[in-house]
C-alpha cells in the first residue's frame, strides 16, 4: 500500500530510455486525483509519461531504494529476518 493506504503500481523503464542495469522495477503511489505531470516513484524516481510500462505482476529486478522506502516501520517487524 503506498502513503495513506493508497495502491502501489509496478512499473519498469522502457528500453532505450536508460540502459538495461537501469531498468528496475520501481514502486509508484497511484495519485488518488489529477493524474499529474509525471510520477514519483517511492525512491524518488521522476517517471514521465511513455517512458516506462506498468508491470502486471512481479517480475525483473527491484529497486532496492523503492523496496526500502515501503518496507513497514515500527519495532519488531525485522527482528527475525536473516
Amino acid at each position: 500500500m503506498g502513503e495513506n493506504g493508497g495502491m502501489l503500481a509496478l512499473v519498469r523503464l522502457r528500453r532505450g530510455v536508460v540502459g538495461e542495469s537501469r531498468r528496475v522495477c520501481h514502486l509508484i503511489p497511484v495519485p488518488a486525483g489529477p493524474v499529474p505531470s509525471h510520477l514519483t516513484a517511492l525512491c524518488g524516481e521522476a517517471i514521465f509519461p511513455g517512458e516506462a510500462e506498468v508491470l502486471d505482476g512481479l517480475r525483473g529486478m527491484p529497486c532496492h531504494a523503492c523496496l526500502v522506502e515501503s518496507a513497514p516501520s515500527g519495532p519488531g517487524f525485522l527482528a527475525n529476518a536473516g
